[in-house]
């Protein structure tokens, strides 16, 4: 159980290490998140914190939903797009209304980044499963299709489940043991890529399976 930090992809970039060895990294804004709430064991079942970040806009916080912006006002907080609840072992050195920022992360080696992929719309089996396809010979006329899918009388059918043409993208991927370059300010530098594109949400946090 670690905390979990809002942030947003800004792109990527090109830095050099001490060794003089080029490094590709993500760039993420994770401006300073608020904390909206604080679960505690006693009373919730479990110690945990709820934060938010991004700000809303003038125009998306008067569109908002009249239980959100309750749930602001009654916090005395401002309004904010995202909402993320973090599990934690102890939840004492929090506060509601306190900031965090990308500097919970100054110590840490490793991250675990969350995001949704890119979406890629309708396609066919050939991008999305990496399948063959006809011969591509003239005249064959299935150059880019899967081929026979059907069964013999028994079962008579097809069964449920199989790979079709279908929406490629847009899913939700968490990509582990990302090494920390750098944390500047509000910006997080990590080594390789992150799913989504420039100002997509992504949430991060310590990795599991490396400090």
């Amino acid at each position: 159980m670690s905390l979990t930090l809002i942030g947003q992809k800004k792109g990527m970039a090109q830095v050099f290490d001490q060794d003089g060895k080029l490094i590709v990294c993500t760039v993420i804004l994770a401006e300073p998140n608020t904390v909206l709430d604080i679960k505690r064991k006693e009373t919730h079942g479990y110690n945990g914190i709820q934060i938010g970040g991004i700000p809303m806009t003038k125009a998306q916080a008067d569109r908002a939903k009249k239980p959100l912006k309750g749930h602001f006002a009654k916090l005395q907080v401002e309004p904010c797009n995202e909402i993320r609840e973090s599990r934690l072992d102890n939840v004492d050195q929090y506060q509601v209304g306190q900031k965090l920022d990308a500097s919970v992360f100054a110590d840490v080696k490793f991250v675990d980044v969350e995001g949704v992929s890119k979406g890629k719309g309708y396609q066919g089996v050939m991008k999305l499963f990496n399948m063959a396809g006809g011969p591509g010979a003239h005249g064959s006329g299935f150059h880019r299709h899967m081929g026979s899918t059907g069964m013999r009388s028994t079962p008579g059918r097809c069964f449920p489940g199989g790979k079709r043409a279908s929406r490629m993208g847009g899913d939700r991927h968490t990509v582990q043991n990302l090494r920390v370059v750098a944390v500047k300010g509000n910006l997080l530098l990590v080594e390789g890529a992150v799913p989504g594109s420039r100002g997509g949400v992504v949430y991060i946090r310590k990795a599991n399976k490396k400090g």
